[in-house]
């Protein structure tokens, strides 16, 4: 009895339609945990570099300074980074071509930094759905297993004069394994989907912040020469 409960002995005298249930079950949670793990890592760099270039831009260097700096030595993950360089480049392109239209240079400069943020914000949200979809659908399909296995223990039983407890205990555990792995899946999936889209959240506001700080300061610069 023990033996025929034992885990690898429900996996294997599991049936075709259960064991692919938890075949798409276990593959969906490793691939899952994989992307929390490349998520976190790239959402905690994001902040720490965020942090770092926050640091550079206010502490008084001269803007040109820190773009050719940035130019020279981009750090990857700094959304900052590319949001400075975007505003600032398309900033500098415009004065250079001698637009004399203030209105027309700020503008210039705050598409390229809107379109910035677009692309960090894809950039950091990418796979978010993946683990979202997992936490929602997991236990469904833990829970479609699940009525399979017990269906299949009903049928078991329609061949059997005395059912026992014994007879039935195996089909069920099998049939509830399948949720349990649902969970398993689902449940990190949900929590680090929640955790994740609150720090990207966070991470997009700082660089709305940013983004409008930095054009108040080049506001002042066109318009000091005019």
């Amino acid at each position: 009895m023990a033996e025929s409960m034992s885990l690898w002995a429900l996996v294997s005298n599991s049936s075709w339609m259960v064991l692919l249930v938890l075949l798409i079950l276990v593959a969906a949670s490793v691939t899952s945990w994989g992307m929390i793990i490349q998520r976190g890592l790239l959402i905690r760099s994001a902040r720490n570099e965020m942090l770092s270039f926050e640091d550079r831009f206010w502490s008084g260097m001269d803007l040109i300074v820190l773009y050719r700096e940035v130019q020279q030595n981009e750090h990857p993950n700094s959304g900052l980074e590319h949001i400075f360089k975007a505003g600032f480049s398309e900033f500098t392109r415009l004065r250079n071509q001698g637009t004399e239209d203030p209105d027309a240079v700020m503008e210039g400069a705050q598409r390229a930094m809107r379109v910035a943020i677009s692309k960090e914000q894809e950039r950091l949200e990418m796979n978010l759905p993946f683990l979202a979809t997992v936490g929602s659908t997991c236990p469904y399909l833990g829970l479609f297993g699940t009525v399979v296995g017990i269906m299949n223990s009903f049928r078991g039983l329609a061949v059997v004069q005395q059912p026992t407890l014994s007879s039935v205990a195996p089909g069920i555990a099998e049939a509830l394994l399948t949720t349990a792995v649902g969970l398993v899946a689902a449940i990190p999936a949900v929590v680090a989907y929640n955790r994740y889209a609150a720090k990207v959240e966070a991470l997009l506001a700082n660089y709305e912040t940013f983004a409008d700080e930095f054009s108040s300061i080049l506001h002042r610069k066109v318009y000091s020469k005019n």
